[in-house]
């Protein structure tokens, strides 16, 4: 190889990242690569981190790891807050069709963490798929359905077990080639037994949930990316019990579409939901047609998407309401 082809730039696919190394999928199969300090480590940073599904340009390397110099745009992507840092922004994957949010119909199945996958799922601009596992261990599956049914509105739900191979059929329309999709889920539902029975391999190490407490094993360490059989790819995400949110202004329409909905039709614009006349709202809370938890769950979210869309905001907000209460309970003590 001479030096032109020694210092090439080229397109690459991240396909696992390793903290500070990368692997990439370019013209001379999967490299190890870097990022470019200059780029990607100046106080004016010119470039997105890239994550496990980005595309990028890197300046090839045959005798070493090869630099990343720039992340190409996304089609679609999602991120959570860091769970080391505390706060920040940490990708979790990109350019993915969709999401299979996979959950064990067992005492780890949680409709509230579902609404929270549901959310970020929707917000990634991907379509998400609800994965039900460990199918051959339940009597009644449709229990599980029909909670799921009443918070994915327009999402498919699809019941598998991995180890009978039940269900599996269903999921081909999705796992075809030119499709990627991105697994979410707690540790431990089945994840990486639903990955290798969808490549007919036992490429991922699997660990059962453990019978006491229905608390799972992480076997996944790393995000990667794994291309099957049949052309479609994979991105494996490790197990996360709870997902700190980031970005999901967009996500809460389409995961709450019914209170959202009900929010429109309320006589005032302004509505606070709490005494006005022609809330609806109110109205579906004392028909019951709209559950009070659910109610609560979602405004609980929204405050996580008011804290996402205008960070400054939302603490000059909440310092005033801080010093307002304060005042409050000095007026009301002067009083006595």
């Amino acid at each position: 190889m001479n030096d032109i082809e020694m210092m090439m730039t080229m397109k690459a696919q991240i396909s696992a990242v390793h903290r500070e190394l990368y692997k990439v999928i370019c013209q001379y199969g999967e490299v190890d690569a870097v990022l470019k300090s200059s780029i990607y480590f100046r106080d004016l940073q010119l470039e997105t981190f890239p994550t496990v599904g980005d595309f990028v340009e890197i300046e090839y390397n045959p005798n070493g790891p090869s630099r990343i110099i720039k992340t190409l745009e996304r089609k679609t992507y999602f991120s959570r807050k860091d769970p080391d840092e505390g706060k920040g922004e940490q990708a979790v994957a990109a350019n993915f069709d969709y999401v299979f949010i996979v959950t064990s119909m067992n005492y780890d199945f949680n409709v509230k963490r579902m609404e929270r996958y549901l959310t970020v799922a929707w917000q990634s601009g991907a379509q998400p798929v609800i994965i039900l596992t460990k199918a051959d261990l339940v009597e009644d599956f449709n229990v599980y359905i029909d909670e799921l049914e009443a918070i994915a509105i327009g999402v498919d739900i699809i019941p598998i077990s991995s180890k009978t191979g039940y269900g599996l059929e269903q999921l081909e329309p999705y796992v075809k080639e030119g499709k990627t999709i991105v697994f979410l889920g707690s540790s431990g539902v089945g994840k990486s037994s639903l990955l290798n029975a969808l490549a007919g391999d036992e490429i991922m190490e699997t660990s059962g949930i453990r019978e006491d407490d229905s608390k799972g094993h992480h076997t996944t360490t790393h995000r990667q990316l794994i291309r099957l059989k049949s052309g479609a790819v994979i991105i494996d995400t490790p197990g996360m019990r709870e997902l700190g949110m980031w970005d999901i202004s967009v996500g809460l329409g389409e995961a709450f579409g019914e209170i959202e909905e009900l929010i429109l039709g309320c006589k005032f614009s302004d509505c606070t939901h709490k005494n006005e006349p022609g809330c609806k709202i109110n109205e579906a809370l004392e028909s019951g047609m709209l559950q009070r938890d659910r109610w609560e769950r979602y405004l609980k979210l929204k405050k996580e998407a008011r804290y996402s869309e205008n960070k400054e905001a939302y603490f000059k907000a909440a310092k005033e309401a801080g010093k307002s209460y304060a005042k409050f309970k000095k007026s009301n003590k002067n009083k006595r």
